[in-house]
């Protein structure tokens, strides 16, 4: 009766059908009549220029009487819309486009078809609310340079072990090479001996032996004499 009021074309069969969906037909024909508006939650979504925005859109619908039957409800509506704003966004090279024409996300939107397939018709989608959020952008920058300067402080430190780990054996190899002086030092007066014992060793070298010893050790003094100053015995 009231679709027949409403000049719209409802066959008897149709609202039967309608209804056996679990769709409260008087509803369905009212919302045809009446256009429905639903509001999206707060879609949030980030530009090239790496701004975040947040947008809320209203969408006016009216139910579809033919596709009705079978046909997705709001749910799928504000899916494909928020949706669709994000792309929009994300498409746009700065945030400042999208803020000097709002009207842009519903152009864009509104003529993707999101209604295909459910059981409404799409008349209009208005962006009611746009705000500015965080700068995705330069966190993600931060984040990552807080990333490479762990990197880096690792390597450093890694090389940093390394370096000590090397001066350790150079230590190392500096006490083990003193050893082998020492010991070759040690074997001296033994060959010493055994060169008098042989007679390959006269006296006379000997004493020369020692002579040159005692020169190179004069000169060795001479060459680096104490540094350290001697105090005043009267203070």
């Amino acid at each position: 009766i009231s679709a027949n009021k409403a000049n719209l074309d409802l066959q008897f069969e149709k609202a039967s059908a309608i209804d056996l969906a679990g769709r409260d037909v008087l509803e369905a024909v009212k919302m045809s009549v009446n256009p429905k508006v639903i509001e999206t939650p707060l879609v949030a979504a980030v530009a090239k220029d790496g701004i975040q925005l947040k947008a809320i859109a209203r969408i006016t619908v009216r139910t579809n009487l033919e596709r009705l039957v079978g046909g997705a409800g709001e749910a799928t509506i504000l899916a494909r819309v928020g949706e669709g704003i994000v792309s929009t966004i994300g498409s746009s090279d700065s945030h400042k486009e999208v803020l000097e024409n709002p009207d842009k996300i519903s152009k864009v939107v509104l003529s993707k078809g999101l209604d295909a397939g459910t059981a409404y018709e799409i008349l209009s989608i208005d962006i009611a609310d746009v705000d500015v959020g965080s700068n995705i952008g330069a966190i993600l920058q931060a984040n990552q340079a807080e990333a490479d300067l762990k990197v880096a402080r690792a390597k450093a430190e890694e090389r940093r072990a390394a370096a000590v780990a090397l001066e350790q054996e150079m230590i190392a190899e500096v006490a083990r090479m003193r050893a082998k002086v020492v010991e070759a030092e040690s074997e001296v007066p033994r060959a010493i001996a055994e060169a008098f014992r042989n007679g390959k060793l006269g006296v006379m070298d000997y004493y020369n032996m020692k002579n040159i010893q005692a020169d190179t050790e004069m000169r060795n003094s001479i060459a680096k004499p104490d540094d350290k100053k001697e105090q005043n015995p009267n203070g």
